[in-house]
């Protein structure tokens, strides 16, 4: 592990090298696939010593329902014009069921919230780093591409919509001393904040995750996600990771 996060705090490690050229996202991305190949040999160690300690249930992952729930950061932009991003945090929940031992569907609920700097002359009337926040609701398939008894890698894709608030910080803003009156809303959020306005977007989270095994039925979760977005006339590309933890309903045995 030294090694490793020695390479990625030189920007060699996963192809990393540091240019202005590789996008923000990817090289966060990067890092993380980084990291959790350098925990899988330690994990693989310490579940074997456990194993000397007393026999255990198999991971055999013959169950067909999961449920995951942790904590989700994710970088964002407020708006299309705005100089710099934000970030968002919040809770992920998924239920998956699995139709075979490799592939599963998976429905999921994201919820998001942060404040975000605006356009300078947003002072003027009072606004400072607003509130935003989001609700996004996604589906779509889980492959379980590998997996022993100490851990389990899966590949995902997701689509769906999300919500957006983004005035919550700006309607009925007390005005500075001298300000004109102006009435918030979607045009003055634009022109005045540079904040998109209140709409609903299409939202794609493309990752994986690796589940590593405390148990035949639980398991700790890390989640790196690329996230494609289109709330502005353009796609654009972020990167969000949760963590927590998956609990595999066990299957009911014939009486």
């Amino acid at each position: 592990m030294p090694r490793i996060m020695k390479k990625i705090e030189t920007g060699t490690a996963a192809g990393i090298d540091g240019s202005a050229k590789t996008p923000g996202c990817w090289r966060l991305i990067a890092i993380a696939v980084v990291v959790v190949t350098g925990l899988l040999p330690a994990t693989a160690h310490r579940a074997q010593a456990q194993n000397k300690l007393g026999p255990t249930a198999p991971v055999t992952y013959d169950n067909k329902y999961e449920v995951y729930g942790g904590l989700n950061y994710m970088n964002f932009q407020a708006g299309q014009n705005l100089p710099k991003r934000m970030n968002l945090g919040g809770g992920e929940f998924e239920g998956t069921y699995w139709l075979t031992h490799k592939w599963g569907l998976a429905l999921e609920y994201r919820g998001e919230a942060g404040t975000t700097q605006v356009f300078p002359n947003a002072q003027t009337y009072g606004i400072h780093r607003p509130l935003v926040y989001m609700n996004m609701g996604l589906a779509g398939a889980q492959f379980r591409w590998w997996g022993n008894e100490h851990a389990a890698i899966n590949l995902h894709g997701y689509g769906g919509i999300a919500d957006g608030v983004f005035d919550a910080g700006t309607a009925g803003a007390p005005l500075a001393a001298g300000a004109p009156t102006l009435g918030f809303g979607a045009a003055s959020n634009a022109q005045i904040v540079g904040l998109y306005p209140d709409k609903t977007a299409p939202i794609f989270a493309l990752g994986g995750s690796i589940d590593f095994n405390r148990s035949k039925d639980i398991a700790i979760r890390l989640s790196p996600d690329l996230i494609l977005e289109h709330f502005g006339t353009e796609t654009r590309e972020f990167f969000s990771i949760s963590g927590g933890v998956v609990y595999r309903f066990p299957i009911r045995k014939k009486k």
